[in-house]
């Protein structure tokens, strides 16, 4: 898939690969420094109604109930949610779970307080329309993270690699910078409240041990070399 290819199929990613990536102390490491950002970007989640859209297996939506929100989950793959819904069996969570695909949201206008897409647009068909999905779901005041792969990083370079040798995943996959991301925002009438970078390590696991507790006084650097973007929007 080029970059600006809208015609290409929905990239998709299994449970078994999530629990791969998570079994490496890189995977769980990059993977919570990643949720803790889109969870501070969130705010404060305690009574509010929280819509994880591409909620994959179900660990941010499980780590958004236990902030104390009300949580739904959306995913297009019946893996993902049969995975997301032994995850909050496990952990004694109440997620709504709905089998929907991100760029057509199975709810009214207005539902949400916060919606979270991470990891998403880098895969969908229409990115746009799925912002504006997003964007259509939330209520006056409510807010909208994404968190993003970024274009200019050691991973994006690596991967794009992974890609070019034959990975078919990879090389489907679309990098976003925070001008593109910005704009989309912008289009679908929301305003840009925040912008930050994490993971300022390379994708070496030797590296991430090194360097992982240096990330958050890192976000100084803003969004430089960061391998994952989070831009919050708000709408009025």
């Amino acid at each position: 898939m080029d970059e600006g290819d809208s015609t290409a199929k929905v990239l998709e990613i299994t449970p078994d690969s999530y629990a791969r990536w998570r079994s490496s102390f890189l995977g769980d490491v990059t993977e919570r420094l990643e949720q803790h950002a889109i969870l501070a970007a969130a705010g404060d989640l305690r009574g509010r109604s929280v819509l994880d859209a591409g909620c994959g297996d179900g660990a941010f939506a499980v780590a958004a109930w236990k902030k104390g929100a009300r949580v739904s989950g959306v995913d297009g793959s019946p893996a993902m949610l049969e995975a997301a819904h032994t995850r909050a069996l496990g952990n004694g969570a109440r997620v709504d779970l709905v089998h929907a695909s991100v760029e057509e949201l199975q709810f009214p206008a207005g539902s949400f307080d916060v919606v979270v897409m991470a990891s998403v647009l880098c895969t969908v068909q229409d990115p746009l329309r799925a912002v504006s999905e997003a964007a259509r779901v939330l209520r006056p005041g409510g807010r909208l993270v994404l968190g993003e792969l970024n274009r200019y990083s050691i991973w994006a370079l690596t991967r794009r690699l992974r890609g070019w040798l034959g990975n078919p995943f990879w090389r489907g996959v679309r990098f976003w910078t925070v001008g593109e991301i910005r704009a989309m925002v912008h289009h679908v009438g929301l305003n840009v409240q925040h912008v930050r970078g994490c993971i300022y390590y390379p994708p070496w696991e030797s590296a991430a041990r090194l360097l992982w507790r240096a990330d958050q006084p890192l976000s100084h650097l803003g969004t430089f070399c960061a391998a994952f973007l989070i831009v919050r929007a708000g709408k009025e």
